[in-house]
C-alpha cells in the first residue's frame, strides 16, 4: 500500500518486515550484538554473563484492541501480558528473574478497570515465581502493557538446531484456542461446559516453563519455538530456522476442540493448526535422547507429545492419511485488519 508520493506504510511492511528494517539499522551501524547467543529471529534475546549462565531478555506488548478478545476481563488481560513473555523465556530454557512494565492509559480509562488489570500482572508474576519492579506509565490512545522480562539459563536451546531424524514434539494439545475464538470473535454457539473449557483455553493460558526450563538444563533439545502465534506458523519458523523439513504423523487436538469441531462440522485439524495463542513449546529431540527427554518434562511435572520427524529439505507436511502441505498461516501484526484472534 503506498500513500502520497510513494511513501511505504508500516502495513506493507508487516511485523516481521519492520522488524527486519530495525535488524538493518542496527547491523549497519554497529549497534547490534556481534554473535549473539539467540540470533534472529529467536524467542528472545540474551548475553553471556562472566558466571558462564545467559541473561536472556524479552519483551512483548500487550495492546487491548488487539491481543484481548471480546469477553476478556481485565484480570485476565494482565495474567496474559505477562504469561506471553514468560512463554518465549520458557522456549528458550531461562527461569524469568523480574519484570519491568511500562504502561499506556487512555485519560478517562476506569480505575477499577485499571486496579483489576494490574491485579493479573501480580497474579501471573507471581505464579511463574519473579517480582515485578517497577515501570513508567503514559497517556495513549488504548490500554496497553509492554512487559520487560529478564531472566537466566543454564543452557539456551535455539530454534535452529533441529537435524533431519530428530523427533518433532509438542508439550500439550491444540484447538481449544482455535475453537473459543470462534465462539468469541465469530458468534459460534456451544453448550455451557464446552464454552467454559473453551474460554478457559483463552482467558487463563499457562506458559510451558518448567518444561522448558528442563529441557535446556538438560541439553535433550535440540531446538525449541514458543507456539503463540499458530501451530502450523510455529513448525514453518522452526523448520526455516534449522534449514530442514518436518512430517507431521499425528495431531493432538483437545476433547473441547472435537467436540466444538464435531457440533458444528468444520475441521478439528484446522483449529489446532491455525488457532493460535497456545502458548505450548515445539521441540525437537535426537531419537537417541528421546526417553530421557519424556523422563525430564514429566519430572517437570508435563508431557512431551511426539507428532512427527524433522526431514531433509523444507516446508511442513502432515502425512497422515495422504501427504499434503500444510500453508505457513498465523498472525501477523499490521498486516491483518480489525481484531487479532492470535495477536502475539
Amino acid at each position: 500500500m503506498m500513500g502520497k508520493k510513494g511513501a511505504l506504510k508500516a502495513a506493507s511492511l508487516g511485523e516481521r518486515g519492520i522488524i527486519d528494517m530495525i535488524r538493518s539499522e542496527l547491523d549497519s551501524r554497529g549497534a547490534a550484538q556481534p554473535d549473539p547467543p539467540l540470533p534472529h529471529p529467536d524467542d528472545a534475546s540474551a548475553m553471556r554473563l562472566p558466571d558462564g549462565r545467559f541473561l536472556v531478555i524479552k519483551t512483548d506488548m500487550f495492546v487491548r484492541r488487539t491481543d484481548a478478545p471480546r469477553g476478556m476481563r481485565h484480570q485476565s488481560m494482565g495474567w496474559k501480558a505477562i504469561t506471553m513473555n514468560v512463554s518465549d523465556l520458557a522456549a528458550k530454557g531461562a527461569m524469568p528473574a523480574a519484570a519491568m512494565v511500562a504502561m499506556g492509559i487512555p485519560r478517562g480509562y476506569g480505575a477499577d478497570a485499571l486496579r483489576l488489570f494490574f491485579r493479573g500482572l501480580s497474579e501471573a508474576a507471581r505464579h511463574y515465581g519473579f517480582p515485578i519492579l517497577g515501570g513508567d506509565v503514559g497517556e495513549a490512545r488504548d490500554l496497553s502493557a509492554s512487559v520487560f522480562l529478564a531472566g537466566y539459563a543454564n543452557k539456551l536451546v535455539r530454534r535452529s538446531g533441529a537435524r533431519p531424524g530428530d523427533i518433532l514434539a509438542v508439550t500439550g494439545e491444540f484447538g481449544s484456542t482455535g475453537a473459543a475464538y470462534k465462539l468469541l470473535l465469530e458468534g459460534k454457539a456451544a453448550p455451557p461446559h464446552l464454552k467454559r473449557a473453551l474460554h478457559r483455553s483463552v482467558f487463563s493460558p499457562r506458559a510451558r516453563l518448567a518444561e522448558g526450563v528442563a529441557l535446556a538444563d538438560s541439553g535433550l533439545a535440540s531446538s525449541s519455538m514458543d507456539s503463540s502465534d499458530g501451530l502450523a506458523f510455529t513448525l514453518h519458523s522452526l523448520a526455516r530456522s534449522s534449514s530442514c523439513g518436518f512430517e507431521i504423523t499425528a495431531l493432538p487436538v483437545s476433547a473441547p476442540a472435537l467436540e466444538f469441531a464435531r457440533i458444528h462440522g468444520i475441521s478439528a485439524e484446522g483449529l489446532a493448526l491455525h488457532g493460535g495463542e497456545e502458548y505450548e513449546l515445539a521441540v525437537t529431540i535426537p531419537p537417541d535422547r528421546w526417553g530421557s527427554a519424556v523422563e525430564a518434562v514429566a519430572g517437570a511435572g508435563g508431557r512431551l507429545i511426539r507428532i512427527g520427524v524433522a526431514t531433509e529439505g523444507s516446508g511442513v507436511r502432515m502425512v497422515s492419511g495422504g501427504v499434503r502441505e500444510i500453508p505457513e498461516d498465523g498472525w501477523e501484526h499490521l498486516r491483518q485488519e480489525g481484531h487479532a484472534s492470535c495477536a502475539r
